[in-house]
């Protein structure tokens, strides 16, 4: 019975279309009364949720990633993305993945990287002839990059899910070849929409000119350096990295490209201080929600029924794949990792998965989720920026979706593809 208030009372409240971090926190308190516990357990459990050292990292980089915004580094990696690629079939379309793909290297935020891009190349690609319903299928599923390579929000939400034995320099490390996948997967499926809709290709500018936009991008593109080398080499934790990714963002803004004002600056502050309560508010309800799961052993069940259906890794991993695919269409990014990942990760490891290897599917598996309604929030901010319904988008999200799938099971299948970079940096 305490499950079925637990699961019950979350899905219930969900397609009543309540705030998801209010579905977590009401059902677990319910599930709390029942079992006759104390109140003020859920409230604890949302406290110790939140209350973790690398969770500093989130609304760091969520700041960092708003002053790029309004420092005018967004503008510069786009205009060395369309040097480099606009040339090809589709030209704005191609421009758009490289440079969500340089910016998700920054902000590390797939909902920034859309706000971000989305912003100032949907308008673009609209006057220059391109489709809407075009523009903002690429926007969208070009920011789930963001994800994927450092530095990730989600990389970090994992490891502290995953109880801090997961190490954020090797998610890190193992997030890039898959998010070099995922680009070049998107950028084939930008190319062959656009040459079925005769959509244009600008003319290469010249090795001068891109040598030019480099140059003027170059203190942007530096930080992904940065970030990552001091990580990786264990300079810097991922959160002292997030501290350093603002000062630098900051300084870059205001004394390199001098476009960062006082308003600009009270409008990042304002923005990241949203974002951020929205996400802390979101892990630690579902904090409350998975200390619920493991007291009620929810992961040993999962692990007994998952053997009773197969022995097989391969067949393991297709159905967890299949079941994080629907889980996506309904929940948000945060409370799914935070959700799944105590319940599947014991699982994944009795079967002798890496959980790195796990780490990366389970966040590929939640990007694509972010961009499927009806809680596809990345999906919902590239509508908006450009003009149209998720109805339009949806009819043609189709190629875009495909290349993404056509990834994640590249990368279910294939462990190297996640493990060998992280072995090459031990």
């Amino acid at each position: 019975m305490e499950l079925w208030i637990l699961f019950g009372g979350f899905t219930l409240l969900m397609f009543m279309g309540m705030p998801i971090a209010f579905c977590l926190g009401i059902s677990s308190l319910a599930t709390v009364l029942y079992m006759g516990l104390p109140p003020v357990v859920v409230f604890q459990q949302i406290n110790s949720g939140m209350n973790a050292f690398a969770m500093m990292a989130i609304p760091f980089f969520i700041f960092a990633g708003d002053l790029m915004i309004r420092g005018g580094i967004a503008a510069r990696l786009i205009r060395f993305a369309a040097s480099l690629v606009g040339h090809m079939r589709g030209g704005l379309g191609q421009v758009n993945v490289v440079a969500s793909t340089l910016f998700g290297g920054i902000s590390g935020s797939a909902v920034a990287d859309a706000s971000a891009i989305g912003g100032l190349m949907i308008p673009q690609m609209a006057a220059r002839g391109y489709a809407r319903d075009y523009a903002v299928n690429v926007t969208a599923n070009s920011a789930i990059i963001a994800l994927m390579i450092p530095p990730s929000n989600n990389m970090i939400l994992y490891s502290i899910a995953a109880g801090g034995n997961v190490s954020i320099a090797d998610l890190f490390t193992a997030g890039i070849i898959p998010g070099i996948l995922l680009a070049a997967a998107l950028m084939i499926a930008a190319y062959v929409v656009a040459r079925r809709r005769g959509y244009p290709a600008d003319p290469f500018p010249g090795l001068r000119a891109v040598g030019r936009y480099l140059v003027m991008a170059a203190p942007g593109i530096l930080l992904i350096g940065i970030i990552f080398g001091g990580v990786r080499s264990g300079v810097f934790t991922a959160t002292e990295s997030s501290c350093i990714a603002v000062i630098y963002a900051f300084l870059v803004a205001l004394l390199v490209y001098r476009e960062l004002d006082w308003r600009g600056f009270v409008e990042a502050v304002q923005g990241a201080v949203r974002t951020t309560a929205m996400v802390l508010l979101v892990i630690g309800t579902a904090g409350a929600f998975g200390w619920l799961m493991a007291l009620l052993q929810v992961q040993t069940a999962t692990v007994h029924a998952i053997n009773a259906i197969s022995s097989d890794p391969l067949t393991v991993l297709l159905l967890i794949n299949v079941a994080l695919l629907i889980l996506g269409t309904f929940m948000d990014m945060a409370p799914m990792i935070i959700i799944c990942t105590p319940v599947l990760l014991p699982v994944v490891k009795a079967f002798g998965i890496d959980p790195v290897h796990f780490g990366v599917i389970l966040i590929l598996n939640a990007g694509i989720g972010l961009n499927t309604p009806p809680v596809g929030s990345v999906l919902f901010v590239s509508c908006a920026v450009g003009k149209i319904t998720i109805r339009e988008a949806m009819r043609t999200i189709w190629p875009f979706f495909g290349a993404s799938v056509a990834v994640l099971l590249a990368v279910t299948y294939i462990p190297a593809l996640s493990l060998w970079l992280p072995a090459v940096f031990r």
